[in-house]
């Protein structure tokens, strides 16, 4: 892996990790589209080449808020690295492909419309024992049969995003949770348990639970083949060092000196549009993201910062110092507002690990991103700016009120501007 920057801009950090599931946005598609009359027709016939039928699984990693404050970061990082090669042999092992590449706490497998239901849950369940076997990580998975438009590596559309959002914020560390259209193509004398969850209505329509069932029998899991990672060779092999020597506090201390270091990350999520058809909610939703990425571009400080990534309605930014980046959440909201885009911005600083990842592209991961996320996403309000408290005591702007909340079971203290 090269820890060189984008040009133009130095990099504050030297090793990377992908976070989330869609890649990149894609820069063609969105130019030809700002030069259509940008009706659902024009949105329609650009999207006709993209469209992708089949199965898409999504997983995600369950309590990894609560791990990471008993466990650094790579801890953290080695002991989910596991369960994502699990995932990624048995998947393989039916005829899947990997989406993107995977992130810390989440990753996505497409398998193509032609694929047995039953082989499929089967696979999932065997997925679900090997995991309960060897790993410390429980991961809950979502499965979802429908129409995807693929684009810059992702899978977008209706139906990505409500099966991600089932996966991400729906299900149970060992949960298999299956939409209506996946159990329709089981036979009718299929021999899997089936519960539907009367707790949870979704626009996919009904979900169920697969309880138990039968496993992979005459299929061998793919093993010699690597799940897309988001990390140099050197980088992973440390993780497996680390992932074979648990409690190994000498080790530790040496990989986290050698790869992590402080910065200050900003991250952004920009408020969608409205539009009448599926196919035009993509277009539209990728121009905002294409304007939120110019405009930001155009606000970065020549030295001390970079863009990491833009990927569906993220954005996320690094920089070597808390007051700068403060300075450029508060104009980049401003900035926006003015161009109709209504943002929420977390702001956190602390150890992360960044820069190239092997495609090309540049990623993050550590405890401050998942701060600003958790303030920004899951606690924030639509045009307001949050600060983690150390940042907070940092830069002393008086103008931010305090504020305590609760998030997936452990309670944060924030700042609101």
């Amino acid at each position: 892996m090269t820890s060189e920057p984008p040009a133009g801009r130095p990099t504050p950090g030297d090793y990377d990790l992908t976070r989330d599931l869609v890649g990149g946005l894609p820069h063609d598609l969105v130019q030809r589209w700002r030069h259509t009359g940008q009706t659902a027709e024009d949105a329609r016939r650009l999207l006709s080449g993209y469209a992708v039928e089949g199965y898409s699984v999504v997983s995600d990693s369950a309590g990894l808020t609560r791990l990471s404050e008993q466990a650094a970061l790579l801890e953290v990082l080695a002991l989910i690295d596991r369960p994502k090669r699990i995932l990624h042999a048995y998947g393989r092992a039916v005829g899947g492909r990997a989406i993107g590449v995977w992130a810390a706490d989440n990753a996505q497998m497409f398998h193509p419309a032609d694929t047995r239901a039953s082989t499929l849950l089967s696979a999932l369940l065997s997925v679900q024992d090997e995991i309960r076997r060897h790993c410390r990580v429980r991961i809950g998975i979502g499965v979802h049969r429908g129409t995807f438009d693929e684009l810059s590596g992702g899978l977008y559309g209706e139906d990505a995003d409500g099966i991600e959002d089932i996966a991400e914020n729906h299900t149970e560390g060992g949960e298999i949770a299956v939409t209506a259209p996946v159990v329709g193509l089981l036979p009718s004398d299929h021999p899997f348990v089936l519960r539907r969850r009367d707790d949870l209505r979704h626009p996919l329509g009904p979900v169920h639970r697969v309880l138990d069932g039968p496993r992979l029998e005459d299929v061998r899991p793919v093993e010699d083949e690597r799940y897309p990672i988001p990390y140099s060779p050197e980088f992973h092999a440390d993780l497996l060092r680390l992932e074979h020597s648990p409690g190994d506090a000498e080790l530790l201390a040496r990989l986290t000196a050698r790869h992590l270091r402080e910065r200050t990350v900003v991250l952004v999520e920009r408020g969608g549009a409205s539009a009448g058809t599926p196919d035009l909610a993509v277009l539209r939703g990728l121009a905002l993201s294409a304007t939120m990425r110019e405009t930001a571009l155009r606000l970065l400080p020549p030295t001390g910062a970079v863009e990491i990534k833009v990927a569906g309605p993220l954005g996320i930014y690094l920089f070597d110092e808390p007051g700068p980046a403060v300075k450029f959440a508060l104009r980049l909201r401003s900035d926006l507002a003015e161009r109709e885009i209504i943002c929420r911005i977390g702001v956190d600083t602390g150890p992360v690990l960044t820069g190239e990842t092997p495609g090309g592209g540049r990623d993050i991961a550590g405890a401050p991103v998942n701060v600003a996320s958790k303030m920004a996403q899951d606690l924030g309000r639509p045009g307001r700016v949050y600060l983690s408290e150390a940042l907070r005591a940092q830069t002393g702007l008086a103008r931010f009120v305090p504020v305590e909340r609760a998030v997936s079971g452990v309670r944060i203290t924030f700042f609101e501007g």
